[in-house]
């Protein structure tokens, strides 16, 4: 059953309803009724209902920073059996203490296709991070391919909030507060603590999630630029109150202190019947981050592709950035095109949702990535380089690919099976071989 949702709810072609904003007190009732008005927690909640605040932040965090939502649900989360430690399968967490940290330029292809029946968690695989999952510091790459939806199984990540960022194959996030349909080239932003299920509208699914350990992710501040720029938080999508009213066992999966944890309730957890807040999960179209650049000469930094950031305890060094290099033009006036050669106190894994990156003519593929650890020289290939200098430099449409970027402060260290990954492209130092010297004194 799925909620009408408040004013600003409007239908989806799939028949799934949203609210708008990014960080906003939304509210939803699938039931008409279901939603106490004036109090959080009346004396009796109304149909029966049981009242639950779910916090993201602690109590007395600023207002502008604290993040809390009340659930009215069928059954109170309290009610469940102990928990059990379970197999983690492939999925690893910080702090990453099996290998050192790598100077080195790394660069990965897609992960293999599954064996054997596969969902969402079990296809987790976990190729490194930092900091530490227990301090709420840090965070971690992973990847994951799936050929099966999570039958009578819930997830949950006590750890830190997920963003999902699918390459292959829609997915359908059936979460406690309601329905989120992530397609490529969209992004899925979970909550801590936040559960939910993911089915696949494809035979396949594969992609990329970035677990952030630290503050949660915001819109960051657009100083000079002003009002308007970058991702409008109309367009991040929450979703409108939808519950399962299931008996009958499902499985509970909750990573805690960096491990899996499981425990078989008698209901779907997934029971909200109404709920207002604004800890809440959202979906959002990469495709709509209104880009800013130059329109004279040279290239501004790549922080103008940033759509959200997770702030550290030093202004403007984030914790981790999520950034996009979406479809744009390019008008700049004796400039070099591409990205620029480049060292970097920040660390850069990047990944391919689709199409080609403009920095490199080959080996960067859809569902694969590279790391450029902090202070690793990176930069366009010998061929992009070479073609970008004798490019004429007429206005150019960038639209035949669309990659990201998870930034992040501190150096990110492997994990084992990451280094030792039969996927990971040996070589990768030779694609800027060749780069000749042209220096004539």
């Amino acid at each position: 059953m799925t909620g009408t949702g408040n004013e600003q709810a409007r239908k989806t072609a799939e028949g799934l309803a949203y609210s708008s904003g990014f960080g906003n007190e939304h509210s939803s009732e699938a039931v008409p009724g279901a939603l106490p008005v004036g109090r959080n927690s009346p004396q009796r909640a109304p149909l029966g209902l049981y009242a639950e605040q779910l916090s993201g932040s602690a109590f007395t965090e600023p207002r502008r920073h604290n993040r809390r939502s009340w659930l009215y649900r069928i059954r109170p989360s309290a009610a469940h059996p102990p928990f059990l430690r379970a197999n983690r399968g492939e999925i690893r967490s910080a702090p990453f203490t099996e290998c050192l940290p790598d100077p080195n330029r790394l660069r990965w292809n897609p992960l293999p296709e599954p064996a054997d029946p596969t969902d969402f968690v079990d296809g987790l695989w976990t190729l490194g991070g930092n900091g530490d999952a227990t301090q709420r510091a840090g965070m971690a790459v992973h990847l994951y391919h799936a050929n099966a939806s999570m039958d009578r199984r819930v997830f949950s990540d006590a750890d830190g909030e997920l963003l999902i960022v699918p390459e292959r194959g829609g997915l359908l996030l059936r979460t406690e507060f309601g329905l989120l349909r992530a397609e490529p080239g969209h992004v899925a932003l979970i909550p801590r603590g936040v559960r939910f299920r993911v089915e696949l509208l494809d035979a396949t699914a594969r992609g990329y999630v970035c677990e952030n350990y630290g503050r949660p992710f915001e819109l960051p501040d657009l100083g000079p630029i002003g009002a308007n720029g970058l991702a409008n938080a109309r367009d991040f999508l929450a979703p409108t109150a939808a519950y399962e009213d299931v008996d009958g066992p499902v499985e509970v999966l909750n990573k805690f202190g960096g491990h899996l944890w499981t425990a078989t309730y008698d209901h779907s957890p997934l029971d909200v019947v109404a709920w207002h807040g604004n800890h809440v999960p959202y979906v959002y179209d990469l495709r709509r981050f209104n880009i800013i650049g130059s329109i004279s000469y040279d290239h501004p930094d790549p922080s103008i592709f940033t759509v959200l950031t997770s702030p550290s305890d030093t202004p403007g060094l984030a914790g981790v950035d999520f950034v996009v290099f979406a479809p744009r033009w390019l008008v700049g006036e004796d400039t070099f095109r591409p990205p620029y050669f480049h060292r970097n106190v920040m660390t850069e894994y990047m990944g391919l949702i689709e199409g080609a990156y403009d920095a490199k003519a080959e080996g960067f593929v859809p569902g694969g990535g590279s790391l450029h650890n902090m202070m690793s020289a990176h930069g366009p290939d010998r061929e992009t380089f070479e073609r970008a200098s004798a490019a004429e430099l007429a206005p150019q449409k960038i639209d035949n690919g669309l990659a990201f970027m998870f930034e992040t402060r501190w150096p990110l260290t492997l994990t084992a099976q990451a280094r030792d990954a039969g996927h990971l492209q040996r070589g990768y130092d030779d694609v800027w071989q060749g780069l000749q010297r042209h220096f004539r004194p």
